[in-house]
């Protein structure tokens, strides 16, 4: 049986090939930059992909519909910022209240990065989770990380999920698989080799833990880079340069012990990406897309959970053993 979703700030579609994966059908998907629109489009021609604000969408259209989903703008939470929370006009939460009033959706899922998890926003998240109740929901949250479901990268993001009150069965919060995921070398090495760089199996054997978060950055700021000195100094203990990206893989002039640079593909990879998902504009562009995302294999993770049950795969469980919500431990 085929679901329906609606999502905002759909980025480049990682949360939405993670939907489809679990059996979801785009109704739309609200998109205010117009690279990441043609991204969409690219890739899906029959998607129906709006490029719009999300606060010029009418949720009233979409009555009936399984799931809301979205990753809300995340600079007022992120701790690269200022974390002004809901002082930043980038903050999208209360248009996702209002659509989730506007359109009763049977569902509801928003990502955030995990800064929305800390005791800054303690008071912000509450009230957050109880204008969620007051219209007929029983949110939850925990903070998962998408090397638990494969992905060569540690990184962490805030995952909230809400059912109508009138839904009676138990959401099971995916779990580490168990696997150990990809290590960066292994994932990458393939691509490293790819023009002829006698050094790729050198730098595979130093490339050998998971990779930092990838950073997407923000329009306001220069180029593509891999985010602040932490993360930076990470990068270069796996043998990549973090100052940049490049237009292509290492060729075969470069010694054996040069530091490559991450490509657009390399870092779609490591965001766990499929090689055939292509990247509309320009390069500091195509990067953003790639950093901003969320992991499909991780919304694949929790998609399926909700598939499970808005289609009755799991048991009941009395209305009186769930709490009004749940603030989950971060992990």
């Amino acid at each position: 049986m085929t679901l329906t979703v609606l999502e905002i700030c759909a980025g480049a579609g990682g949360q939405a090939l993670g939907l489809e994966r679990a059996g979801f059908s785009l109704e739309a998907a609200v998109e205010i930059d117009r690279d990441a629109c043609n991204t969409l489009l690219h890739n899906r021609p029959a998607w129906t992909v709006l490029r719009e604000s999300v606060k010029n969408i009418d949720g009233k259209k979409y009555r009936g519909l399984d799931l809301l989903a979205g990753g809300v703008p995340c600079p007022p939470f992120s701790i690269a910022g200022k974390q002004l929370g809901e002082k930043d006009d980038r903050d999208l939460f209360p248009e996702a209240l209002r659509l989730i009033r506007e359109a009763r959706p049977a569902a509801v899922l928003l990502e955030n990065v995990p800064g929305f998890a800390s005791a800054r926003f303690d008071q912000y998240r509450r009230r957050l989770l109880q204008r969620i109740s007051a219209l007929g929901y029983r949110p939850e949250w925990r903070v998962l990380n998408a090397c638990w479901f494969g992905v060569p990268q540690f990184r962490r993001r805030f995952v909230l999920v809400a059912f109508k009150k009138s839904v009676r069965r138990a959401f099971v919060w995916p779990e580490p698989s168990g696997s150990i995921p990809p290590i960066l070398g292994d994932a990458l090495i393939d691509v490293m080799a790819s023009r002829g760089w006698r050094g790729a199996q050198t730098w595979r054997h130093r490339a050998i833990g998971i990779a930092p978060t990838l950073v997407g950055g923000s329009k306001k700021h220069g180029g593509p880079d891999l985010g602040p000195t932490r993360a930076k100094r990470q990068w270069v203990a796996l043998g990549v340069d973090p100052m940049g990206i490049a237009d292509e893989p290492p060729g075969p002039h470069l010694p054996a012990d040069f530091a490559p640079r991450l490509t657009v593909r390399m870092a779609a990879r490591i965001q766990g990406f499929s090689d055939s998902w292509v990247f509309t504009g320009g390069k500091t562009s195509a990067y953003r897309q790639v950093g901003n995302a969320f992991p499909p294999p991780m919304a694949h993770a929790v998609a399926g959970r909700i598939r499970a049950v808005l289609l009755g795969e799991v048991s009941d469980r009395r209305l009186e053993q769930i709490p009004l919500f749940a603030e989950a431990e971060a992990h």
